[in-house]
């Protein structure tokens, strides 16, 4: 009995977490420099063409209903400057079609040094999140180094630059559809960068 059991329960939990994906998964260092001459925006690493999932719904709301459910953010920072300035990752879904502002942004955890930091947010509980036409997909992710200021607390702009960079960070964002919980295991640290069938 105890067997069946145990099978039933794996059974469950594995198929409650079957929808999930990675919409990305990015190791990389970033410098002062980075900053400086990213385009078109500084202070923004972009997660496009093969860093981000190629394997992302085309539509977030159905078949598997994204849109109400949760995305868990798990940000690893390797490598940080001195001086425990607060620090933290501004993380924007960029759409293939938008309306008012035309995109929308969540972010990682506050943090002061290096460590593994996870949360979890609602998406309907970040800033301009009905921006974006979910039913059209998502093209691109656009990640911006900030210091505790607010949205324009770009690091670039800090007199005390060196607070912030250089940097080493491993950021993943893994969907989790309405009605799932967050499975960890769906982040191998081996896969990083790699997306399969």
């Amino acid at each position: 009995m105890k067997c069946y059991l145990l099978i039933f329960l794996m059974f469950s939990l594995s198929s409650r977490a079957q929808n999930q994906f990675i919409l990305f998964d990015v190791e990389f260092d970033y410098t002062k420099f980075d900053a400086d001459h990213a385009l078109p925006n500084k202070s923004h690493y972009y997660v496009i063409n093969d860093l981000i999932n190629p394997h992302r719904p085309s539509d977030w709301n159905a078949p598997v209903n994204y849109r109400d459910g949760n995305v868990h953010i798990r940000i690893d920072v390797k490598e940080k400057p001195k001086g425990s300035e607060p620090t933290k990752w501004t993380l924007c879904y960029i759409p293939n079609k938008g309306k008012g502002n035309g995109y929308g942004c969540t972010g990682t955890e506050l943090y002061t040094k290096e460590g593994v930091y996870d949360t979890e947010v609602s998406m309907h509980d970040f800033w301009e999140n009905e921006s974006i036409i979910w039913s059209e997909g998502i093209k691109q992710m656009d990640l911006v180094i900030k210091d505790d200021s607010g949205g324009q607390g770009h690091a670039h702009k800090r007199a005390d630059h060196e607070l912030f960079f250089p940097t080493k960070v491993r950021i993943s964002m893994v969907q989790v559809p309405a009605g799932e919980v967050y499975d960890a295991s769906i982040l191998p640290d081996v896969a990083i960068n790699s997306f399969s069938e």
